[in-house]
């Protein structure tokens, strides 16, 4: 069931990105019966080891958005070091609002309420072309990254962006 700020926020999102598109994505419903469940297409970045890739991710979005964030989830393989190996995005903006139990983040760089998915999407692309490997989802990427970002890493990610390509509109 749908809250009236759930609807509130949505109806302010979606036709906002389709009326002014951002660069570097496309969002959309999985679903026209599920505002819950979106997916988007994300560009990867120019200048970056991921240009030139086309990556599919769902955003999931809890019952109680916006107070909640949505979890965000990449269906192409990507090999970064703040996406997991189940393709869960690991950066601050998608964290629960609050303070870090670990003391790393501060509580305004967490989710917050005013965030949309422009913002999100925005983050993410931002992630893609500059990864926080002092903070992994994914320790073997970021190792590469650290220590390898012109050879074995850079090899890594372009299998994925081949790969994207070639699954971007199955």
């Amino acid at each position: 069931m749908f809250t009236e700020e759930n609807l509130l926020m949505f109806s302010l999102d979606f036709p906002e990105l389709n009326k002014n598109p951002v660069e570097g994505f496309s969002a959309g419903l999985i679903d026209d019966n599920d505002l819950y469940r979106w997916e988007v297409l994300i560009i990867g970045p120019p200048d970056t080891c991921y240009e030139g890739g086309v990556f599919k991710a769902h955003l999931t979005f809890p019952k109680d958005y916006p107070l909640r964030p949505p979890k965000m989830t990449f269906i192409t393989d990507i090999w970064h070091p703040n996406v997991d190996k189940n393709g869960d995005v690991c950066i601050s903006i998608l964290h629960e609002p609050g303070e870090d139990k670990y003391g790393y983040e501060k509580p305004e760089e967490r989710w917050l309420p005013i965030h949309t998915v422009e913002t999100i999407m925005i983050s993410v692309i931002s992630m893609l072309a500059d990864p926080n490997g002092d903070s992994p989802a994914n320790v073997d990427a970021a190792k590469e990254w650290r220590e390898d970002r012109h050879g074995e890493f850079k090899r890594k990610v372009a299998r994925c962006v081949r790969k994207s390509q070639e699954t971007a509109f199955e």
